[in-house]
């Protein structure tokens, strides 16, 4: 006999210190009940305004009620034959849709996996496929998913790759262009010109991965003559370019993909997180001439592009459409930098302020000469925002960075309050001093 879910949120959080792994963490003491739109309630009835969006999840917003008609619709068709078994319309439709809006011309294919990181690794395995190479480079700060090559293209030490080694071979990491951490995209460039003479020839290299703004890294977006500039690098030597845009698409940043600021082409491009509202679903997409490298049988999965989830996907798309999402982002993001440069201007706390679309970082800093990271002061934040009804997450190598991914459906009112309460939120931290966690 099933038993029924209750709202006692303490036996819940009890279940969870005695059934669940502490490696997996969770970033507030909340158990969710419900959520709708920009807002969650908690299990003791409390409303919170989403500024997470399951960590970039729910651009749409929670339980959009056009994914959520796709999705019942589809609950009373098939909710899984394995496409390697037999064909269905969802994912065939989707993979069109795709192909339909991914940047870059010419002839397009899309594959459907579950997990971010399974994009990434396939879309390794295309390339490599593709190339006849075995090297791949990704970046500092980068973030590209848990699984084992996933983790070892990922550029950032704690908590991600712990003692989780060894790590795939043949992965080289070369500096991302962080101009407030002192790497320009003429310094960038040059290390990785030097890592071609030093560490690996660009002739064994089969790709270069990277994130168009760092996501996990600190919302840090790439310079656009430095993504230019790495496109002309990888055609000169035959490198296939992936763009992991598995944060930064479906609007985020003000325009479908963020790689389009950049008016460059990838070769391969990596989704998931958006894709689907919060169905397990990801995707490769990219030149159809590399997706056909690998041999019948090499890709695929038990679950991949589930029906269900591909479903959601199209619903998905049609909402991105219909409601100007991605324009929406760019108007949401100017009201958050005209807030963030505000709150620079009144508060040293405030290092720098990063924002395109609405994908808005502000980096926190004890000191604005010397830039030492407030990593305490930042989770501080975090504590108050919560107390007055705002989710909020932080990133960056030094966990300095609280960065925006609220729904790009929020209302206007929601978003201001939401803003104001993290304006509150700064203020109260910034005027009295912080001590380190040692």
């Amino acid at each position: 006999m099933t038993e029924t879910l209750g709202n006692d949120a303490e036996e819940l959080k009890a279940l969870r210190e005695r059934y669940v792994p502490r490696g997996v963490t969770t970033a507030h003491p909340l158990v969710v009940d419900h959520a709708k739109g920009a807002e969650l309630w908690d299990s003791s009835g409390r409303r919170y305004i989403d500024f997470v969006g399951g960590i970039g999840v729910m651009n749409v917003g929670h339980n959009h009620p056009r994914v959520m008609e796709a999705v019942r619709a589809q609950l009373e068709r098939t909710t899984h034959t394995a496409f390697q078994v037999v064909m269905y319309e969802s994912y065939l439709r989707l993979a069109e849709r795709l192909c339909e809006v991914a940047p870059g011309h010419g002839p397009k294919k899309a594959i459907f996996f579950s997990t971010g990181a399974e994009a990434v690794e396939n879309a390794v395995k295309i390339a490599r496929a593709a190339t006849g190479r075995s090297a791949v480079i990704s970046f500092s700060g980068g973030f590209h998913g848990r699984t084992l090559l996933a983790l070892s293209l990922t550029g950032t030490v704690n908590p991600y790759k712990q003692n989780f080694g060894p790590y795939a071979a043949e992965v080289y990491q070369t500096p991302f262009p962080y101009e407030y951490r002192g790497w320009s995209s003429e310094q960038a460039l040059v290390a990785l010109e030097d890592m071609f003479e030093a560490t690996v020839s660009p002739q064994r290299v089969a790709a270069i991965i990277i994130e168009p703004v760092l996501g996990e890294g600190g919302f840090v977006p790439a310079p656009l003559n430095f993504l230019r500039a790495l496109r002309e690098l990888t055609e000169r030597h035959g490198i296939l370019l992936i763009v992991d845009e598995i944060q930064t698409g479906f609007g985020r940043t003000g325009r479908f993909f963020a790689i389009e600021h950049s008016g460059i082409s990838p070769d391969l491009v990596t989704v998931a997180k958006s894709l689907a509202a919060g169905f397990p679903l990801s995707a490769v997409v990219g030149r159809a001439d590399v997706m056909d490298a690998p041999s019948p049988g090499g890709l695929g999965g038990t679950y991949a592009g589930n029906p269900v989830a591909c479903a959601a996907g199209l619903a998905v798309m049609d909402v991105m459409r219909d409601e100007r999402l991605p324009e929406r982002a760019a108007r949401i993001g100017s009201v958050i930098e005209e807030r963030m440069r505000t709150w620079a201007a009144e508060h040293e706390l405030v290092g720098d302020v990063r924002v395109l679309g609405a994908m808005a970082g502000m980096e926190l800093v004890r000191d604005r000469k010397t830039k030492v990271p407030a990593d305490t002061e930042t989770a501080r934040i975090l504590a108050l925002a919560r107390d007055r009804g705002l989710l909020l997450l932080r990133s960056g190598m030094h966990h300095n960075v609280i960065r925006t991914l609220m729904p790009l459906t929020i209302p206007d009112d929601q978003l201001m309050e939401g803003l104001d309460i993290l304006g509150a939120s700064l203020a109260e931290v910034a005027g009295v001093p912080a001590r380190s966690e040692k």
